[in-house]
């Protein structure tokens, strides 16, 4: 359990630097994550576990396992806004590129 904390940690340290980069490209919203999920675009997808109703965003791992994107869950909308950068909450973010922080993701990368 505090491994898993520490990786989701590490996890919104990475999405907070790449969101606030110039060389790192995200994109959220459930519609625009369930496209780059699907064109094979996102490299890492995160996902709040507060949306309700579920059946918005229930779709979104079964993607993710079928094209191979590492897939997360976070506790909150809030708190993934806050990671992102955003002055509102977020139901799910894709990153697309991680720009100079790639060495750094590796570990979250399956």
């Amino acid at each position: 359990m505090a491994d898993e904390n520490a990786d989701m940690k590490a996890l919104c340290a990475l999405v907070e630097k790449v969101a606030g980069s110039d060389t790192g490209k995200i994109t959220k919203g459930i519609n625009e994550v369930t496209k780059a999920a699907e064109k094979g675009a996102a490299k890492v997808v995160i996902v709040a576990q507060d949306v309700d109703p579920k059946e918005l965003t229930m779709h979104i791992p079964i993607i993710c396992r079928e094209k191979g994107v590492a897939y997360f869950e976070i506790a909150s909308k809030a708190e993934l806004g806050k990671v992102a950068r955003l002055p509102v909450s977020c139901s799910s973010l894709a990153i697309l590129d991680f720009g100079e922080f790639a060495d750094e993701a590796k570990k979250f990368l399956k």
